[in-house]
């Protein structure tokens, strides 16, 4: 009945049509009543063989609405019928869309029937929560990785970067956090993903995991307009299960490539190529869609934000990379020259930070958590004269003890895929390593 309602609802008054002008490349020039639509608008024309292909108003130019398609444009010609809908496109999302795959309209794509739809519209584009107005950040979130849970702890309502290359075992720790991480639902969208990958993911990956969460998919042959709009209907979904009072977890594989898609529809309509060939619109829209996540209003949830970054070429400094950690809370940066010698999750502690910390770890933890940074620290700096043999044992008792400690703590934050580790057996187990290194020093000395 809710579903029937929807549609009615979905219903326009009254119809609004136009004619297709030109189509240039991917971009429609459609003539119809200006000013009576608006930037977003929905377009359905209809192509030969009476197909009807869904379309968006990105911009107008000499009294022509220029629209990009959802798909294909096979079968669309000059003169084809173009219907302006009312609203800008929105999903009704419910508790049955939980264990569900969905593609960028909130279509199943998983073989199961249709989803059940709920009694509110979450539109695909919508403003985040007035800051004024919401709670902060909560406690710590037990994520189940050790890494993230000692050296980059995360905070309830936060919103993390992951930064790393391509094969570098993003999706597998996405996994382990869909799987392991102390939350009540999780919202992941792949965005621009390898369609091979999809089943993979869902299958090997997430498994059991799916049953508290929803994928949100877009592979990358889809159009630019479905792979941005899988990244807005992502965030649409966790904004409901927020609503609803639930502890959101909320992953995007990746930033990198809805601003590409960004990038393609905003170079479609003309305007300047500026960083790296990114308009202006992309550096617009990252803060717009990251600022949804993060905590509710008071007595609501909150959605804990993973947002993977695919830095091209190893470069965390290229332009998407610099403007996405000015926006979020922190960033977890994975190193290609750490998965080649086998450690997993790839993470490299020294150059992530969560800027939650160390208000969230307790007292008596942080200098535990200082001292091994340091004995990191020590070793990352001396590593080169190690591997050649240039360091001579008992030349500095403090490189001595990183070099000593070593193995321990790689083999600490290395992690399988099926391991799961608390905060608190995060650190007593780093106790145990720094602690068993003293003790070994002190017997030395007597």
């Amino acid at each position: 009945m809710q579903g029937l309602i929807a549609a009615i609802d979905a219903l326009d008054a009254h119809e609004t049509h136009g004619r297709v002008r030109t189509v240039q490349g991917l971009l429609l020039e459609i003539a119809g009543p200006m000013s009576t639509l608006e930037v977003g608008g929905r377009v359905v024309v209809e192509s030969a063989g009476g197909a009807r292909l869904g379309a968006e108003i990105v911009g107008f130019r000499d009294n022509y609405a220029l629209c990009l398609p959802f798909g294909p444009l096979d079968g669309v010609r000059l003169g084809c019928r173009a219907v302006f809908k009312s609203h800008a496109g929105g999903v009704r999302p419910g508790p049955g869309w939980l264990g569900r795959v969905v593609n960028a309209e909130g279509e199943p794509i998983d073989g199961k029937g249709p989803v059940p739809g709920g009694g509110v519209l979450y539109p695909f584009r919508q403003q985040a929560l007035p800051a004024h107005e919401r709670v902060r950040v909560g406690g710590p979130l037990d994520m189940g990785v050790r890494a993230l849970n000692t050296f980059t702890t995360l905070c309830e309502g936060q919103r993390m970067g992951i930064f790393a290359g391509s094969g570098v075992g993003k999706s597998v720790l996405m996994s382990m956090l869909t799987r392991n991480a102390d939350c009540d639902v999780a919202v992941i969208g792949l965005i621009g993903e390898r369609g091979r990958e999809v089943q993979e993911f869902i299958v090997d990956y997430l498994g059991d995991a799916l049953e508290r969460a929803v994928v949100v998919v877009a592979t990358s042959d889809e159009a630019a307009l479905m792979r941005r709009q899988a990244a807005y209907l992502t965030l649409s979904l966790a904004e409901y299960f927020r609503d609803s009072g639930k502890r959101v977890l909320c992953m995007m594989d990746s930033l990198t490539r809805f601003a590409q898609a960004q990038r393609e529809i905003g170079l479609s309509v003309g305007e300047p190529p500026t960083a790296k060939g990114y308009p202006p619109t992309v550096f617009n829209e990252l803060p717009k869609l990251l600022e949804r996540a993060g905590p509710g209003l008071k007595g609501s949830g909150s959605i804990t934000g993973l947002f993977t970054v695919l830095v091209e070429g190893d470069d965390h400094n290229e332009p998407i990379a610099d403007a996405v950690r000015g926006i979020l809370d922190g960033h977890i940066v994975m190193e290609r020259g750490i998965a080649e010698r086998g450690r997993y999750p790839a993470v490299n502690v020294l150059r992530s930070i969560s800027r939650t910390m160390p208000g969230c770890v307790p007292a008596d933890r942080r200098p535990l958590l200082q001292k091994a940074r340091e004995l990191m620290s020590v070793f990352a700096d001396m590593e080169e004269l190690i591997r050649l043999g240039a360091y001579r044992k008992g030349s500095d008792p403090g490189v001595d003890r990183a070099i000593q400690l070593n193995p321990a703590l790689e083999a600490f934050l290395g992690q399988d895929r099926d391991e799961q580790t608390t905060i608190a057996d995060g650190y007593d187990q780093l106790a145990a390593i720094i602690d068993s290194a003293d003790a070994g020093g002190a017997s030395a000395v007597t």
